[in-house]
């Protein structure tokens, strides 16, 4: 709130408390320390989330960018990176945190869920752009599609119920759709188990639909088939410390039709 406004405020108050002047200056007042309270409060905030990252740069330029010159160097001229990595953007589940990828190292796409979509020239352009240069300008030789524990992506994609109302979120909703077929596997063939249960099998699950779209890529495909691109999926349990990585078949996604 600016200056004036809140100025404006305070005398449109004493107006109002005129009559009774002395339950007005009260209250007046009052509402003075609160505005105060609030702004400090704010700058305080604020001030705090400065410093965080003042003090993170700071960390980060002393212990790392200054004492590898040779490694910033060479990425201040090109990058060359080995992994194109999918994560979900969940805080906990940074790749780079959980593998120990250094700068340079991994190509990042990070989304709700950690999904990719089929291929589809007029939809999630975003993400097939994202996917289109690290593969066919960077040549990465790598795909690690990584699932974790207690997604809320997964839960999301778990509560939907076939015939519920469309829409309760703006985006979520239709985003997590992507994941269905896993949905569908999983509410089929492990029906009698707890949701819990069911929404870990399912952010496994999840993972193996999107090893399958990634597929519906033709400069994926084509690499793939080349024998130039890996494609390799992953869960990461963060309540247990675990982290599991399996291969894609390729012979099972052959019954999948790519337009």
């Amino acid at each position: 709130m600016s200056t004036e406004s809140y100025e404006d405020a305070l005398e449109r108050l004493g107006e109002l408390f005129s009559d009774k002047s002395d339950l007005g200056n009260v209250a007046v007042a009052k509402i003075k320390k609160l505005f105060c309270e609030l702004e400090e409060h704010k700058s305080n905030k604020s001030s705090d989330a400065v410093e965080r990252i003042k003090s993170g740069f700071i960390h980060f330029k002393t212990h790392k960018f200054l004492k590898k010159p040779s490694l910033y160097n060479a990425l201040a001229k090109s990058q060359d990176p080995k992994f194109l990595v999918f994560a979900c953007s969940d805080s906990r589940v940074s790749p780079a945190h959980i593998l120990n990828f250094q700068p340079g190292e991994a190509f990042e796409i990070r989304n709700i869920a950690n999904m990719v979509p089929l291929f589809d020239k007029t939809q999630h352009s975003g993400t097939g752009a994202a996917m289109e240069y690290p593969i066919t300008k960077l040549n990465v030789e790598n795909i690690l599609v990584i699932g974790h524990s207690r997604c809320g992506g997964i839960e999301a994609l778990m509560s939907i119920e076939d015939d519920a109302a469309p829409n309760k979120s703006i985006f979520i909703e239709d985003w997590v759709k992507i994941g269905t077929a896993a949905k569908n596997r999983i509410k089929q063939e492990f029906g009698d188990l707890s949701f819990e249960e069911q929404c870990t099998l399912c952010e496994k699950e999840a993972v193996n639909v999107t090893l399958a779209n990634l597929l519906s890529y033709p400069f994926v495909r084509e690499r793939v088939e080349k024998g130039k691109l890996a494609l390799r999926g992953a869960h990461y349990d963060f309540v247990n410390g675990t982290f599991e990585l399996w291969e894609l078949d390729v012979k099972t996604t052959t019954a999948f039709t790519f337009s």
